[in-house]
């Protein structure tokens, strides 16, 4: 069972790799595989000057060790000063290749985060409403964040820091090899060999625990942002204890991780550091002997020793970096996963842009509901004519809101045809249907930006002039001309600096200006005082002159005006008519109308 864990772990692995890839060689930009090529020929160069370094140090070392004459003891000095200044044009020339290779490579790597940051954000945008409600917003940025900032390691570490380091490694067994013999290549190998498989050992039984330190790392961010936006309902509730402790237990586990993954990194550089010491003791001992014995010189003992220092700080880099690629791809993968997470909700292929002309809906034979065992609307038939004001009234549960997000196809209706125009709405794009439909919610929640920012949403290409007179339809332009920072003024997360009018009337203002020929009023005006709704009132009766409006409706008194009205229970239609004639029927209705006029 582990060992099939663990190939579904490698093959996820290379998956992901294999995702990132094309972001490194896109097809169609030259530009950025120059860059990459170019960034490698950097790199070489860097890699082959640090090899031929320690060559230089031999032979400054074994020309001050000769014993000349005073003359050439001058002319000696003189060459090892020469040897001396072009090591330390080799040791520049190593470190400037390397910071032109990362220069070349710096834009390639931005645009890979960028873009690939941009398509996990339109992504998230095209998943369903269902995916969204089931989804915790802390988690989701969470895995965002960490998943955008794996990328960004892999690109560098990966490409500049593992294939440096098999290029260096295998260039300098090479020259030990053809330098020395085949001992101290023998021994170089089984000390790399003994130093990756320890690393590679404990680094996959640490990404085990960081996974575990991830997930309680999430949990409690999770519960932090769930607090934080329920910041009034805490206060309420007196619930600020209670919320600590909730986040102190996720933090208490993740403290339990954090310290396994302290201990194990402290265990896996006390290992790596004794393979390290054992290789370069036998090597620095073999040469000893060679020099002992005259087959070495005391400049090929320094050379041997600077190339066993070269690959140790290389080797000691290896266990960060490759545990930090490990995380990078754990964190990527759950980046990719969300990515791979298809919409419920797809445009069809040959899907059409919506162009509404005379305002028509049809609801046939529809039958709905959220869960497979769960049905909310139950064979529900209406038709909207165009210019018709329709209201849909009923006790909570009945199944009103459910049609607002059918409309607007937030879900794909299980059975029936759901027509605006007569277009069937799964033959026409999601991005025309939504444009062709204005929606004023019962709670309106709000960008934290400006006021203006907020009412001109509704229609971005909106002048100032525009966006002014929607302010003054929806009776809140005095409200904002009295502010300090007028139009200018930042409303909040969410909008919690406004009280829930003011909120609802900016929310009236956005669609105002959108101008859709389909409106849907749900709870339009049930956080405005009285005075104000009646004033709201004339406005929206104005403006909903020519347009074909749905309203769902809780208070009757504001839909006694509307041409049909409609009583939904359970889902299904039990009775319709104007206000006169569903109180002539003695009916549900009647019995509403009689109950709101008893509280009022």
């Amino acid at each position: 069972m582990s060992n099939f864990v663990e190939n579904k772990q490698s093959y996820s692995s290379w998956l992901t790799i294999k995702k990132v890839a094309p972001y490194l060689w896109p097809d169609q930009q030259l530009w950025v595989k120059r860059r990459v090529t170019l960034a490698l020929v950097f790199l070489m160069l860097a890699k082959i000057v640090a090899v031929s370094t320690p060559f230089l140090f031999k032979a400054v070392v074994d020309g001050l060790a000769s014993n000349g004459k005073s003359t050439d003891a001058l002319m000696l000095l003189l060459g090892a000063s020469g040897i001396v200044f072009a090591y330390g044009f080799f040791r520049l020339a190593s470190v400037g290749f390397g910071e032109l290779r990362d220069v070349v490579f710096a834009k390639v790597a931005q645009r890979a985060l960028r873009s690939l940051a941009l398509e996990t954000f339109e992504h998230i945008h095209a998943l369903s409403l269902r995916y969204h409600i089931s989804r915790k917003t802390g988690g989701l940025s969470r895995i965002i964040e960490r998943g955008v900032k794996g990328v960004d390691f892999l690109l560098r570490f990966m490409l500049f820091s593992i294939i440096p380091l098999i290029i260096e490694l295998t260039l300098v067994a090479v020259i030990l090899f053809i330098v020395f013999d085949i001992w101290y290549l023998v021994v170089v190998v089984t000390t790399i060999t003994l130093y990756i498989w320890f690393t590679f050992t404990v680094a996959e039984w640490r990404v085990k625990i960081r996974k575990e330190m991830n997930k309680q790392d999430t949990e409690a961010n999770q519960k932090a942002i769930d607090s934080l936006l329920n910041f009034e309902t805490v206060k309420y509730f007196n619930a600020e204890k209670i919320e600590a402790a909730r986040y102190d237990e996720s933090m208490k586990q993740y403290e339990a991780a954090a310290l396994k993954t302290s201990y194990s990194l402290s265990f896996l550089n006390v290992g790596q550091a004794f393979l390290i010491t054992a290789g370069l003791v036998a090597v620095m001992i073999m040469a000893a002997i060679g020099v002992q014995n005259g087959s070495l010189t005391v400049g090929d003992f320094v050379m041997v020793n600077a190339y066993m220092i070269q690959i140790t700080m290389p080797l000691n880099f290896l266990g960060t970096v490759y545990r930090e690629i490990r995380q990078a791809l754990v964190d990527m993968s759950e980046m990719f996963e969300l990515l791979s997470q298809a919409p419920d909700v797809i445009d069809s292929k040959n899907a059409y842009d919506l162009c509404v002309t005379e305002g028509r809906v049809d609801f046939k034979n529809i039958s709905f509901g959220y869960e497979h065992n769960r049905v909310i609307l139950k064979n529900f038939n209406l038709s909207v004519k165009s210019g018709q004001n329709v209201a849909i009234v009923g006790t909570s549960g009945s199944g009103k809101s459910t049609i607002g997000r059918l409309m607007f196809r937030f879900y794909d209706i299980n059975e029936g045809e759901l027509l605006v125009d007569g277009n069937n709405i799964r033959d026409v794009t999601q991005s025309s249907l939504h444009s062709q439909i204005g929606i004023i919610p019962q709670d309106t929640v709000l960008f934290n930006d400006t006021i203006y920012y907020n009412i001109a949403y509704g229609n971005p290409n909106a002048d100032e002039d525009s966006v002014i007179a929607a302010a003054k339809s929806a009776k809140i332009h005095n409200f904002i001309s009295n502010l300090p920072d007028g139009y200018e003024t930042t409303v909040g997360e969410r909008g919690l600096k406004l009280s829930g009018g003011e909120k609802q009337r900016v929310g009236i203002a956005r669609t105002l200006l959108k101008n859709p020929p389909i409106l849907l009023l749900d709870e339009a005006t049930s956080s405005l005082d009285t005075e104000t709704e009646n004033d709201i009132q004339e406005n929206l009766y104005a403006m909903l002159k020519g347009r074909t409006v749905i309203s769902i409706a809780h208070r009757l008194s504001t839909i006694a005006n509307n041409d049909l009205i409609v009583v939904l229970e359970h889902g299904e239609i039990i009775e319709s008519g104007s206000h006169k004639e569903l109180l002539a029927m003695k009916g549900r209705y009647s019995k509403m109308w009689s109950n709101q006029a008893k509280d009022n």
